[in-house]
């Protein structure tokens, strides 16, 4: 059994997680902390476990083997390192940190510490992700020529129930999420593009603040790749009736997936429109792999590249953005 401490309910999939502990066999939640107490202390009633205000003594309870870290996003690198120092295995909600140098500080406290790290980067886990995977592996799309990839909703949209938009106010705080649209909800196009993709080479972006809130609520990417591939990546707050797409081009093909359906071309398969009705089983999910990984050493599906590299799109795309000019990877 690990017995895992809950770190802050910041985030809005920390009740999630919190599920998915409690459904999980192998997990036990004994604790909750909170940066902001008043919340932790209801969410520890709702669990039915104790609340404890010092972080520090909960990183130090010799009983606490495991965090699932939903903190605000510029307490990451903090939170993080002090678990990994007091030994405790760590699984966090994206991104990982606001820099790469961050993202190296927390691996090398990790590595140190001996202790296993995962971040939620759940569509990697899919069905259609590892689709895709496989028609690129299988040449049957030739050279893979470019990607667009969109994931967007209307959060940040203004209704008479929801004043400011169904999202918490605190996601729009620059401080605490480092970001808008493009660092959250921009992460899954991110990471599977450069999945998809591989080593990125230079980025351009366009970061835009719609309805005036201090962070980006609608966002697009072009990262060239070191494949020759182009990434056109979307996301958004503000897009209603958004449905999430993955398109893949390349020079003898097409794969085409919006929402659960899938299509391609291609020459291989006689040049014509063909639905996609199997697809490989998808792999457990994050937290599920976390678990496997700390109690069987089982490597997860999830990297540490793959953490860094959506890192670095999001703070070349901010820098780019700020610049008004294309960041090349150094």
């Amino acid at each position: 059994m690990i017995n895992v401490a809950m770190l802050s309910k910041w985030h809005v999939h920390a009740v999630d997680y919190a599920r998915e502990a409690r459904e999980n066999k192998h997990i036990n939640i004994k604790v909750v902390w909170d940066e902001n107490p008043e919340r932790g202390e209801q969410w520890a009633d709702e669990l039915g476990v104790a609340f404890e205000p010092d972080l520090s003594r909960v990183l130090k309870d010799g009983t606490i083997d495991a965090v699932i870290v939903d903190t605000p996003t510029n307490l990451h690198k903090e939170v993080m390192i002090l678990a990994a120092q007091h030994k405790k295995h760590i699984f966090s909600e994206k991104v990982l940190a606001l820099s790469v140098d961050d993202c190296r500080d927390i691996f090398a406290a990790v590595k140190e510490h001996k202790v296993k790290l995962m971040l939620s980067l759940p569509r990697l886990t899919t069905n259609y992700y590892l689709y895709a995977q496989q028609v690129i592996d299988q040449g049957l799309l030739g050279q893979l020529t470019s990607i667009r990839c969109r994931c967007a909703h209307n959060g940040a949209v203004p209704s008479d129930e929801h004043p400011h938009g169904w999202l918490p106010e605190h996601f729009f705080n620059k401080e605490q999420c480092g970001g808008g649209a493009l660092i959250d909800l921009g992460a899954h196009p991110i990471y599977l593009t450069n999945r998809l993709a591989g080593e990125a080479k230079a980025v351009t972006a366009r970061l835009q603040k719609t309805l005036g809130h201090e962070v980006d609520d609608n966002a697009v990417v072009l990262v060239e790749y070191v494949s020759g591939a182009l990434g056109i990546i979307e996301t958004s707050f503000v897009s209603y009736g958004s449905p999430f797409k993955l398109e893949l081009y390349g020079t003898e093909g097409c794969l085409l997936l919006e929402e659960s359906k899938a299509y391609i071309n291609c020459k291989k398969l006689g040049e014509r429109q063909i639905s996609v009705e199997d697809m490989p089983a998808s792999l457990p999910m994050p937290l599920e792999q976390w678990v496997e990984y700390i109690l069987f050493d089982k490597s997860p599906s999830i990297t540490l590249e793959d953490m860094e590299s959506l890192t670095l799109i999001n703070q070349l795309s901010t820098l780019s953005n700020h610049n008004n000019a294309k960041m090349e990877v150094e």
